[in-house]
């Protein structure tokens, strides 16, 4: 016995013959394998309210109970969790956002691993901006809000790291001078945000004033200084949020000056203190949110944010990592811009290095991030550094000159003539490396643990974040920033803030199912954690 369905969909009006094995199928399934893909970004699982369909007339049956379902005026039926009943007839609506039209993508610098609607967060917009403010970065996206087509892009640095190159400065500084806030605000919106608009929309062929709306991911304490508020709470235990919520905003509150009498900027919502919108964007873009796990997030940024998820339950925290990692406070610490050496190979007996420098510059100006956890593995493996971080013995007698000593300790040289003179690591330097790559490695530990797993049963880390995009995964792992992990297992996923704050331009359910997220994640503060002090000794060795 066969079953009709007729199909509403935005190109028009369909009818489909069903046989009696579809009908044992759940209806996304059957509207997939009759070219009307939806977008079960979830995996049909009923998670996401991407599949969502109307029911016109006839009746469907729940996939779950059995129960029957009856027409309804609203399109919220999801259609993963429903299915024919045999020989029956029903009309069903396919709403435009429902369907599959954007496949997964890599855009610019990150990677989507979900589909996602053509339903903008803002309507009446025709083009519209999404922005990461990262502590030490901003990238900026202009994107046509009909097609999804990437229009335009900028990024720079966030003009707030001449007030201090961590969150936790820039709150002292509010702390201390109320009048701060507003500084803090302008330079990053009047002297970030703004100059990157202009340059994409340059690029674009636009004016800023074709941009109708803006969405931001951020870190909770980049929320707070774009929207003028104090960020002091912060700073303090119990290290409270003024707020985490979804906030809108015209551009003249935030001293910025985009689009007509309706243009909006969208703050994303983030789940915790230390655990920002720029993770919750990152949840949804990698699909993360959608997976039975175990699965893991982590950003090695100046904060170190770490997710962990397993069947329903999600847990995040934030580790004192600090921007060793981005070149600040080493010696010949630089971040990784032209001239920056960013690969390292040594050689011992007789020793040799051979350097990898961003642009082939003869005169490199320093050392950035992948190449000091080059240098951590490649020394430690060639027996230079022993597993405290101090320099071998035997290795510094054969040295030479090229180990010195000053009044912070013994250094090494790694190049002899840098664009400003010799360039360094140091035994300090080595020491705050492994501060940072300990803190880190026992934050994911730490999570695992709470969630009974360890680093073999995950099925994906996602490496998110610039730095991640330039790692060299053997060594991250060699050095023991990421514990007991295989490069298999590890995802680099580049920018995936800016990835989310994209989808949640073009997708407006994307938003709320970044709220579902950080309503059910459980915050976890590492150091109230038993145990987790003494990972993070553990941790400061090399293995």
């Amino acid at each position: 016995m066969n079953t009709t369905l007729h199909l509403e969909t935005p190109d028009g009006r369909t009818t489909v013959t069903l046989t009696p094995a579809d009908t044992k199928l759940p209806l996304s399934e059957v509207l997939a394998h009759r070219g009307h893909p939806l977008n079960t970004r979830c995996g049909g699982r009923g998670l996401c309210g991407g599949c969502e369909i109307g029911l016109r007339s006839g009746a469907l049956v729940r996939t779950t109970d059995g129960a029957r379902v009856g027409p309804s005026a609203d399109d919220r039926l999801r259609s993963c969790q429903l299915r024919l009943p045999e020989g029956g007839e029903a009309t069903v609506k396919i709403p435009a956002r429902s369907l599959l039209k954007h496949e997964p993508a890599v855009v610019a610098e990150f990677k989507i691993n979900v589909p996602w609607a053509n339903d903008p967060l803002e309507p009446a917009a025709r083009v519209g901006a999404c922005v990461d403010i990262g502590t030490t970065t901003v990238a900026l996206m202009l994107a046509d809000l009909r097609t999804g087509k990437v229009l335009g892009e900028a990024s720079a640095f966030n003009a707030q790291i001449r007030y201090g190159e961590d969150v936790l400065t820039r709150i002292q500084m509010c702390y201390q001078n109320p009048d701060a806030v507003k500084q803090l605000q302008r330079a990053v919106t009047v002297e970030t945000m703004q100059p990157l608009l202009a340059e994409a929309c340059k690029e674009a062929g636009l004016t800023p004033a074709d941009v109708g709306v803006l969405t931001v991911a951020a870190n909770t304490t980049m929320q707070h200084l774009l929207a003028g508020v104090d960020p002091s709470p912060l700073g303090v235990h119990p290290f409270t949020a003024v707020f985490l919520e979804h906030r809108e905003y015209t551009p003249a509150d935030l001293g910025l000056a985009f689009g007509g009498a309706g243009a909006k900027v969208h703050l994303l919502p983030g789940p915790a203190a230390y655990v920002g919108a720029d993770l919750s964007a990152g949840l949804v873009a990698t699909g993360m949110l959608y997976d039975e796990g175990p699965v893991l997030l982590v950003d090695v940024g100046t904060n170190g944010e770490i997710i962990a998820k397993v069947g329903d339950r999600l847990i995040g925290c934030a580790t004192a990592a600090g921007p060793a990692f981005e070149g600040a406070g080493l010696t010949s610490g630089t971040r990784g811009v032209k001239g920056a050496i960013e690969r390292v190979t040594m050689r011992n007996h007789p020793y040799t290095v051979d350097l990898g420098v961003i642009g082939d510059v003869a005169k490199p100006i320093g050392i950035c991030g992948s190449a000091y956890v080059d240098f951590l593995w490649e020394a430690r493996r060639t027996g230079i550094v022993q597993g405290n971080g101090r320099f071998a013995d035997d290795f510094v007698a054969q040295a030479g000159s090229l180990v010195q000593a000053d009044e912070y300790g013994r250094k090494l040289q790694l190049h002899a003539r840098g664009a400003s003179g010799p360039i360094w690591v140091s035994e300090v330097d080595i020491a705050r490396l492994l501060q940072a790559k300990a803190a880190i490695a026992a934050g994911i530990n730490t999570l695992l643990g709470l969630l009974g797993v360890a680093a073999p049963d995950v099925k994906k880390l996602y490496l998110a974040g610039g730095f991640g995009m330039h790692l060299s995964l053997g060594h991250a792992i060699g050095c023991g920033l990421l514990p007991g992990f295989t490069p298999e297992q590890i995802h680099v996923v580049g920018n995936t803030s800016l990835g989310g704050a994209f989808l949640a331009l073009q997708d407006r359910s994307l938003l709320e199912e970044m709220k579902s997220a950080c309503a059910r994640m459980e915050s976890i503060e590492l150091n109230l954690q038993p145990g987790f002090e003494d990972a993070y000794i553990d941790q400061l060795m090399l293995p």
